[in-house]
């Protein structure tokens, strides 16, 4: 069971991607209302996937405020310890292929330990490609800054929201050729 606002950026996204004339279940970034999220929306970002990286495009002023900085134009990457950072990434790639939202549930590596849950959801950018990613942190309690250090994230696990809004790729061999 997800955290209320992660499920209900769930069901936003689900809807956007079901809508007429969406390619390839993933909703286009100007299908997105900022102001559908309500008060979720200071806990929100945008990132884009540039260059193998993810990169923050657009992030609340709650995520500034609890990481201290202006996040825009900093990876996303950059939030989570080292180990977890690959995780994410592998998550990143994994929503886009799968045309379907991922949760993450982490905890800060402060004390004390915050925990919370990131999610992830595909959108499509003006290029018509699965680059974009909506994302938004619910944490278990309020997203408070800490003292000391700058807190990083660990990754617990990667759930799956939802069937897959496309199928998963296979092989099939025609006249001794592969073909997708």
């Amino acid at each position: 069971m997800f955290h209320p606002d992660t499920q209900f950026l769930i069901d936003h996204w689900t809807g956007l991607a079901r809508a007429n004339g969406v390619r390839g279940g993933i909703p286009v970034r100007s299908a997105l209302l900022p102001e559908a999220l309500g008060r979720r929306l200071p806990r929100a970002f945008i990132a884009d996937r540039r260059e193998g990286q993810t990169v923050l495009s657009l992030a609340g002023t709650a995520l500034d405020t609890f990481w201290r900085a202006p996040l825009a134009g900093a990876p996303l990457s950059a939030l989570w310890t080292p180990g977890s950072a690959d995780l994410l990434e592998q998550a990143v790639i994994r929503t886009a292929r799968e045309a379907r939202p991922l949760v993450i549930a982490a905890f800060t590596d402060s004390e004390p330990a915050l925990t919370l849950e990131m999610v992830l959801a595909p959108l499509r950018g003006t290029s018509g490609q699965a680059d974009r990613l909506l994302g938004l942190f619910a944490p278990a309690s309020a997203l408070i800054p800490v003292r000391g250090d700058v807190p990083r994230l660990v990754a617990r696990l990667v759930a799956d929201a939802g069937t897959p809004g496309r199928p998963a790729l296979s092989l099939a061999v025609s006249d001794g050729r592969r073909i997708a």
